[in-house]
C-alpha cells in the first residue's frame, strides 16, 4: 500500500488545484466532556510514527493495540490524508491504492478485537459531521491516522480555512482526553502538530530561502501552516521521514523562523510515544529500530548576510529504542540497557558531502547527518567534524562539536546509539 507521498511530488489536495493558506489564530479548544464529580479524567496518549511503518513492526502496532485495550481494542482508522478513490488511478489495485481496509486488517492481525475505517475523506467531507460517524468514533478505544498529505486532514476534519473542529474531530479529541490512544504515521503523525505545522519543503532550499506560511505546489519550498494541525502535541515542532529524506536542515530553519526552541524529528518505522500530552507531566519514549532527533534551539543564534543564512549553537540529541524524554525539564534518560560510551576510534570522521540527502543527488545516502554525528561520537581523535550540502550557491557546511554536556550511549560498548547535546552549527561556506 502506498501511504507516504513521493519526495519531490506535491499532490493536488483540493479540487481545482493547490491552496495557499492565510495567517490566523490557533484552532478551537477541545470539546467539553462530562467527568464524574470529584474524579479527574485519565488522559490518553499519542503514538506518532515518522512514516514508513512496516507491516511486521509488532513492537509499534502492539503498543498501539495495548494502549487501546489489548484484546478488547477497537481501532478507528482514518485515511483522509490519502488520495480518495475518485482521484486514485490505482483504485482497482489493492497493492497500490490507498486502501481503507489495509490498516484495519493490520490492526486485527496484531491483536485488536476490531478495526474499522472511519468514512471521512475528500469524497465524504460531510461525513465528518454525521451523527452515525460520530457514534462510530464514540465506540472506538483508539485511533490511527494514515499517511498521505496532512493538508487533506485540515480540509476534511478542521473545516479547511475555518480551522475549527468537525464533530468527528471533536469526538476524537474528547476520547483522547478520556484515555484513548491516538496514533498516526507520516502525515498522520504530522497532523498532531500545534502551531506552525510543516506543509512541505526540502532542507537545502529551506536553508537558502527560508520558510513561508501556506501550502504550495513547489514541493521543495519550505512551508508551514501557522494555525497548525490538531494540536495534540504542542511542546515542540514535529517532522517526519527525517533521516531518510535529510530533513534536519529544514527542521532547524523552520524552528528558527517561527520562534520555536524545540523540534521532534521522527525517523521512519519508529514511534515517539507521548504520555500525558499537553500537561506538565508530559514525557516521551522512543520505540522502534531507528530514532527520534530532538533539536534544541534555546541557545541558538541566527544571522543573515550577503553570503547566506547561518545558525549557531543549536543542540542535537538522537534518542533510540527505550530512551525517555521529559518535555518540561528538557531531560533525556537513556534506556537502562545502554551505558555511556568511551570512544576508542582513531580514524578521522569521513566528510559527508550530502549531509541532507538531496533528492537531486543520485549517489546520496540516507541518514548522513546521523552517521556523521555518530562517527564523531565514536572517535577520540576529533572534537569536531564537518559535512556539507550537495548543492552549492551557497554550499552550506554543518559543523558538529562535542561541547560541554555532550555524551554518547551504547548498547554494545563500541557503537554509539544514543547521542545527547551535540552542538550543531550551520553556515554558508
Amino acid at each position: 500500500m502506498r501511504t507516504d507521498p513521493p519526495r519531490t511530488t506535491r499532490r493536488t489536495v483540493l479540487a481545482g488545484g493547490a491552496a495557499t493558506l492565510g495567517l490566523g489564530l490557533l484552532s478551537a479548544a477541545p470539546a467539553a466532556r462530562a467527568v464524574p464529580a470529584g474524579k479527574a479524567p485519565t488522559p490518553g496518549s499519542l503514538v506518532l510514527v515518522g512514516g514508513g511503518l512496516k507491516d511486521d513492526n509488532a513492537q509499534v502496532y502492539g503498543e498501539i493495540v495495548r494502549r487501546a485495550g489489548g484484546a478488547a481494542a477497537r481501532i478507528g482508522v482514518i485515511t483522509a490524508a490519502s488520495v480518495p478513490e475518485s482521484q486514485d488511478p490505482d483504485a482497482a489495485d489493492p497493492d497500490l491504492c490507498s486502501n481503507s481496509a489495509y490498516y484495519a486488517g493490520l490492526f486485527k492481525r496484531h491483536g485488536a478485537a476490531d478495526a474499522q475505517w472511519i468514512p471521512v475523506d475528500l469524497d465524504h467531507v460531510p461525513a465528518a459531521d454525521a451523527d452515525e460517524v460520530v457514534a462510530q468514533v464514540e465506540s472506538m478505544t483508539g485511533f490511527f491516522f494514515g499517511g498521505g498529505d496532512q493538508y487533506r486532514y485540515l480540509t476534511c476534519l478542521l473545516n479547511g480555512e475555518r480551522h475549527t473542529d468537525s464533530r468527528v474531530l471533536a469526538a476524537i479529541r474528547a476520547k483522547l482526553a478520556r484515555g484513548a490512544v491516538v496514533a498516526g504515521s507520516s502525515a498522520g503523525a504530522q497532523i498532531a502538530s500545534g502551531p506552525d505545522m510543516v506543509s512541505g519543503g526540502e532542507s537545502y532550499e529551506g536553508l537558502r530561502d527560508g520558510s513561508s506560511p501556506g501550502y504550495f505546489d513547489d514541493a521543495t519550498r519550505l512551508a508551514y501552516i501557522p494555525r497548525g494541525g490538531f494540536g495534540f502535541l504542542r511542546s515542540g515542532l514535529l517532522d517526519t521521514h527525517t533521516g531518510v529524506y535529510g530533513r534536519e536542515g529544514r527542521a532547524l530553519r523552520l524552528a528558527a523562523d517561527t520562534g520555536h526552541d524545540r523540534v521532534y524529528a521522527l525517523d521512519e518505522n519508529t514511534a515517539l510515544v507521548v504520555d500525558h500530552p499537553g500537561s506538565r507531566h508530559e514525557h516521551l519514549t522512543v520505540l522502534g529500530p531507528q530514532g527520534v532527533s530532538v533539536l534544541d534551539l534555546r541557545g541558538a543564534r541566527t544571522r543573515a548576510t550577503g553570503s547566506g543564512w547561518s545558525l549557531s549553537g543549536a543542540r542535537y540529541s538522537y534518542l533510540t529504542d527505550g530512551d525517555r524524554y521529559e518535555a518540561r525539564t528538557w531531560r533525556a534518560l537513556p534506556a537502562p540497557d545502554k551505558r555511556r560510551l568511551v570512544p576508542t576510534g582513531t580514524e578521522p570522521v569521513p566528510v559527508a558531502t550530502d549531509v541532507f540527502h538531496s533528492s537531486a543527488d543520485s549517489e546520496g545516502t540516507p541518514y548522513a547527518f546521523r552517521a556523521t554525528a555518530r562517527a564523531l561520537a565514536e572517535t577520540r581523535a576529533q572534537r569536531t567534524a564537518t559535512a556539507t550540502t550537495w548543492e552549492s550557491g551557497p554550499r552550506f557546511q554543518v559543523t558538529f562539536t562535542k561541547a560541554g554536556g555532550f555524551s554518547a550511549w551504547t548498547a554494545d560498548g563500541t557503537h554509539a546509539r544514543t547521542l545527547l547535546n551535540l552542538r550543531v552549527d550551520v553556515a554558508p561556506r
